[in-house]
């Protein structure tokens, strides 16, 4: 027998020993959905209801019991129920002595009691072993394939047959099973579903707050002071020059903050001779929301090159370019190609092009069906060794936009630069402190620290 084929029965569960009965508590959608989904995977399915009566939307073949009749027919009984009725299982504590109780309950909010559903169903029918399961899958996900939601079930229990038992199951329903230890991590695995986009919270706060930040700046400096000093109504501004402005500083400042962490754990290395400290919480935060905020820059960037596009089509634009037809035929005079500047203008496109192509390749790589199907190696080199050129080529995209004007007087009104100047502070801070770091003088003993060389071993922890 091959090699392959042994790892693939080894992975499968064993469809020829028969099931065992499992009993569901709780005949609503999650419930019902459970069941059936068991049923299709070849598991007898008995429902304890308070109403023994047979319904329409039970499966067909599953059978219905009062609570006790159920529990005594099933070692496995999955408790679907809210846990503000789990009141009705202590009458039925000595039926349930022995069993399995699986815990399938949510919460409406995080931290909603002082323990776990979890747990207070352990204090309940202490005789019984609890696990943790199945509260990470919804009825929808189940009822339209496991296919449509996250296959990873999160499991834990004091009492490890049934938390395996439980697992078995996980796996016959063709979901994976993931080991969260004990029945204390029962509160963390309820808290998880009630988590909206945990690490995208950082990178959507900042984005808003310097997208808030530069909104304002630009209106003070391109709008309010014209209207001041020149008496020139430029408010339509907001709709499209200032958000074409907004866009690619904050795509560019995002895409520097993806790097510029990896830049201090380095410098953090090199300072303290090892690697086996900890960082501090904040960097540790920082380093693990890079993807989304990589992600956060791809999509203003995205939006830098849709408001671009639509450039030409402005009436602002084409009333500029009028007017200097106009200023022209009635000089009587044809301004020269000036060959430096369109040089400059070419060259500003395409550095804008190949950024934002590897940008894009960037973002396609960070997806987990192409990251799953790369090795460590090529997704270092994609995220790495590309990125920094992705943000050479972003950075060298601004300078060359606006590097001649840094010294002109009319770039700065009322004492505050363009907003490109701004947005090329950290950019430039990254690359230059990178470019130190890639002396050998410091690139091999961070290389060294990196694979585990200690200047002073007595501090490895």
């Amino acid at each position: 027998m091959s090699r392959n084929s042994y790892n693939t029965m080894a992975l499968t569960p064993n469809t020829s020993k028969k099931r065992e009965t499992v009993c569901i508590f709780g005949t609503g959608d999650f419930g019902r959905a459970l069941g059936h989904k068991m049923i299709q995977s070849g598991y007898p399915v008995v429902f304890g209801s308070r109403s023994a009566q047979p319904s329409s939307l039970i499966p067909k073949d599953a059978e219905v019991l009062s609570h006790t009749e159920a529990a005594q027919k099933a070692a496995i009984i999955i408790i679907a129920i809210q846990r503000q009725h789990y009141n009705f299982l202590t009458p039925l504590a000595e039926v349930l002595h022995g069993k399995v109780l699986v815990d399938v309950s949510n919460n409406l909010k995080i931290n909603q009691y002082p323990e776990s559903n979890a747990e207070y169903l352990a204090q309940l029918v202490p005789g019984a072993k609890v696990v943790k399961a199945f509260n990470t899958v919804s009825a929808w996900a189940l009822q339209s394939g496991t296919l449509d939601a996250s296959r990873q079930v999160f499991v834990c229990g004091d009492d490890m047959e049934a938390k395996q038992m439980v697992m078995d199951i996980v796996r016959a329903l063709g979901l994976t099973p993931l080991d969260q230890g004990s029945l204390l991590a029962a509160q963390e695995i309820e808290n998880y579903p009630l988590q909206l986009f945990p690490m995208w919270k950082f990178p959507m706060i900042l984005s808003l707050v310097l997208t808030a930040f530069f909104f304002f700046y630009c209106l003070i400096r391109d709008v309010i002071y014209s209207y001041v000093y020149e008496k020139k109504d430029f408010s339509f501004f907001i709709a499209i020059s200032i958000p074409n402005r907004i866009c690619p500083a904050l795509a560019l400042i995002l895409l520097a903050l993806v790097y510029l962490p990896g830049v201090l754990a380095a410098i953090l290395q090199l300072y303290r001779g090892t690697k086996y400290r900890r960082f501090p919480d904040w960097l540790d935060k920082w380093m693990l929301c890079r993807k989304q905020l990589g992600l956060v820059a791809l999509a203003f960037a995205s939006l830098h090159v849709l408001y671009t596009l639509v450039i030409p089509i402005r009436s602002f634009v084409r009333w500029r370019i009028s007017s200097s037809i106009l200023s022209q035929a009635l000089k009587n005079e044809t301004q020269p190609l000036n060959t430096t500047y369109a040089w400059l203008s070419d060259s500003y496109l395409a550095l804008g092009i190949l950024g934002f192509f590897l940008f894009v390749l960037l973002g396609i790589t960070s997806l987990p069906s192409v990251s799953n199907n790369v090795n460590w190696r090529e997704f270092r080199f994609v995220q790495s060794k590309l990125g920094y050129v992705t943000l050479i080529l972003c950075t060298a995209h601004t300078l060359v936009y606006g590097g001649n004007r840094f010294l002109s007087p009319s770039s700065y009104r009322w004492y505050l630069p363009n907003v490109y100047m701004l947005s090329l502070i950290i950019p430039c801070i990254v690359l230059v402190v990178k470019f130190v770091l890639v002396f050998p003088c410091l690139d091999k003993p961070l290389t060294r620290i990196r694979q585990g060389w200690e200047r002073n071993p007595q501090y490895s922890e």
